[in-house]
């Protein structure tokens, strides 16, 4: 099965991208879980961070 493809926005080139290659991550602050999609910028070499929902994150580390 293909991952879902997701939009990210590039803070730094300041435009939108669509892309299948991202990883989830969690992390832990305050006691509470927060999910996120990350995946490389296509214009540099810093990262893109998307925040998931709890459900969200599950249903995208299932199809992985």
């Amino acid at each position: 099965m293909a991952k879902e493809v997701m939009e990210f926005y590039d803070v730094l080139s300041k435009k939108k991208f669509k892309t299948d290659e991202y990883r989830i991550e969690k992390r832990t602050a305050k006691g509470r879980d927060r999910f996120f999609a990350v995946a490389k910028s296509q214009v540099g070499t810093h990262e893109c961070w998307k925040v998931l929902g709890k459900d969200k994150a599950a249903e995208l580390q299932k199809a992985a």
